[in-house]
């Protein structure tokens, strides 16, 4: 800036580190609709200025900001030279399906301009627990589309591609034995799964084929679909080589017959992997796993309580070990086999209604049939007939329950959730899922008593008056949300008591 020339406003400071959305679009040459897709596959989101009116120089008109270091990042992109071959494809195409030109055009088609999103993957996720830790939305994102109608607003291929994806996961789940939660609501099955040490939480939708909705805009869910496919297909590919899996997915009774290439082709062979009833095969390596030394976990009380815990998860993960199934053509049967084969059982159906059965009704070597109506036409006797909520629940519990509660045409006990955390009001059937041990309302307002009790009504007053406003209005805030958590699980327990005491005086009268 030359001597005598004024400064002008908005920069200089933090002014000159914001771009508006337009501005960002006329730098780059790029239409809405790319510049939004660009910016959903590198991850960039837009940022809220401190001082937006500032910014603004006054202005108070709603304005979209970006950071300039990450639109001047975008810049770079070789993605960008690829959107601006696929403008120039798609008028070429639209000038020559005009004229008539079919063999043109054709030649056309197939100079069409791809591009690939592994670099953006391998940027965005350096390591692998990076890739894990967001999962849960890819899965969730991937899940959803896989179960799409074909014929829609979205391609086949797209939705073939999700449920490929999908299937391979399921097999990693039951080859792996991870599965840790389950809960079945309104939306699907919220599944909770452990790989390295992460939590991974998604939901499988219900089977149901549902229209796709007008009112969604689908390009920026295709978007976001692009990338989650492009880092599941990394991350399956990890996975299975870390259980020394052939991947793509083969049947173990193939891997040496002509058939057994890929599934994609194969419709009969897809749908056998589909059906989550098959063993995989697995990578000829001759090298040993090492086997950690029972005589060095004793002797130390920390060293004990890791030998327990982990005697308790192969507990779990055995959980039906010692059990075979069979599934009724009522009940959802893709879900099942996966919770039933990752905790070790045998599962089966009619061959009529599906391929890779293994055994059929009439086995008596059967301890579980699985339905879902009141009444069956032909019972055995060596047998226990149970609804599918006895799966879930002995999942959440971690222990075989009773199968009284859950005969065919009985009323079931209530399905909570075991991602609720201890607090508030937690109904009796709750306290069971609960991890660590429930504090009860008398200890709990006894260690609240005591510790008020260190504090005089003076030392409080003296306290707040000492608090900055800021913490004042925090603190109030706070208090007040208490006040109402108390309040309201207060009026869930007085619903819960007269619930239960209707419930006693209708046993009493009948």
């Amino acid at each position: 800036m030359a001597k005598g020339d004024k400064q002008k406003k908005g920069e200089k400071g933090a002014a000159s580190n914001y771009i508006t959305r337009t501005q960002a679009i006329k730098k780059l040459q790029l239409t809405l609709p790319d510049f939004r897709k660009i910016c959903i596959l590198k991850g960039i989101y837009p940022h809220e200025p401190k001082k937006k009116r500032k910014l603004a120089k006054g202005s108070s008109a709603p304005k979209t900001y970006y950071y300039l270091k990450d639109i001047q990042y975008l810049a770079h992109e070789p993605i960008l030279e690829k959107f601006r071959e696929t403008k120039i494809f798609v008028k070429k195409m639209k000038k020559a399906l005009g004229r008539e030109e079919h063999d043109a055009a054709r030649r056309i088609r197939e100079r069409k301009p791809t591009y690939s999103l592994d670099h953006v993957v391998k940027e965005r996720y350096p390591t692998f627990s990076d890739a894990l830790r967001d999962l849960d939305d890819a899965l969730s994102l991937v899940c959803l589309f896989s179960t799409m109608p074909r014929q829609g607003r979205v391609q086949p291929g797209i939705i073939n591609k999700c449920r490929i994806l999908v299937v391979e996961f399921l097999h990693y789940i039951i080859a792996a034995r991870c599965l840790k939660k389950i809960f079945v609501s309104i939306k699907g099955y919220y599944v909770q799964v452990e790989i390295d040490n992460h939590d991974i939480t998604f939901i499988i939708p219900h089977r149901f084929t549902t229209p796709p909705p007008s009112n969604v805009d689908f390009r920026v869910m295709l978007s976001f679909l692009e990338i989650y496919t492009t880092l599941i297909g990394f991350t399956n590919f990890k996975l299975y080589s870390t259980l020394n899996l052939v991947y793509p997915p083969k049947a173990l009774e193939d891997v040496f017959t002509e058939k057994s290439a890929i599934y994609y082709g194969d419709d009969i062979y897809r749908e056998r992997l589909e059906s989550l009833n098959i063993q995989l095969a697995n990578i000829q390596n001759d090298d040993e796993e090492d086997e950690i030394d029972a005589e060095l976990l004793t002797g130390d009380e920390t060293l004990e309580s890791l030998k327990k815990e982990r005697e308790k998860e192969e507990r779990f993960k055995n959980l039906f070990q010692d059990c075979r199934f069979f599934l009724g053509n009522e009940v959802p049967r893709e879900v099942l086999v996966l919770l039933l084969r990752s905790l070790g059982g045998e599962v089966s159906w009619a061959s009529s209604s599906g391929v890779a059965s293994t055994y059929e009704e009439r086995d008596e070597s059967i301890t579980h049939q699985i339905v879902d109506r009141p009444s069956q036409s032909h019972q055995f006797l060596s047998r226990c007939y149970v609804q599918p909520q006895w799966v879930v629940d002995c999942i959440n519990r971690k222990k075989l329950l009773p199968v009284d509660d859950y005969l065919p045409g009985a009323i079931l006990p209530p399905h909570v959730s075991p991602f609720i955390s201890a607090e508030g009001y937690i109904p009796p059937e709750q306290v069971e899922l609960l991890e660590r041990p429930l504090i009860s309302d008398h200890e709990d307002s006894e260690k609240k008593e005591s510790t008020e009790s260190t504090m005089t009504a003076e030392e409080k007053k003296l306290a707040q008056m000492a608090m900055t406003k800021k913490r004042k209005i925090l603190y109030n805030k706070m208090i007040h949300s208490n006040k109402k958590k108390n309040s309201e699980s207060k009026k869930l327990k007085r619903k819960r008591e007269e619930l239960d005491d209707k419930r006693v005086s209708k046993k009493v009268v009948s």
